[in-house]
């Protein structure tokens, strides 16, 4: 079973942009309702695609250098990575069947 990668200003290069297979990024906070909605379904998707996908997460309230560079103005919002670039956008609580036909049409 795969796990959750905790992300923070300081390792994020190291394990997402210069990962070597796709990650996906979910930029959170502890105190959003949604982002708390979004967790399992996170911990579900790390687990089915353990091998091909890592995923982690990015508290921006302790990391607040890594959101702005991104562009990330709302939580959760979840970007994939491909070759330390920005390949996909999706911002909300979206559903497990919504994030995995989204990461399919991307290719993970």
């Amino acid at each position: 079973m795969s796990t959750i990668v905790t992300l923070t200003d300081g390792t994020f290069d190291a394990k997402v942009v210069k990962a070597s297979g796709p990650v996906l990024v979910s930029f959170l906070a502890e105190w959003s309702g949604p982002c708390k909605m979004v967790e399992p379904v996170l911990k579900e998707i790390a687990a089915e695609f353990a091998g091909r996908l890592t995923v982690g997460n990015l508290n921006i309230d302790q990391n607040t250098g890594t959101p702005p560079k991104y562009g990330v103005t709302a939580v959760p919002t979840h970007l994939l990575f491909r070759g330390g670039k920005v390949v996909g956008t999706k911002i909300g609580p979206w559903s497990k069947a919504q994030l995995v036909e989204w990461l399919r049409e991307n290719k993970v």
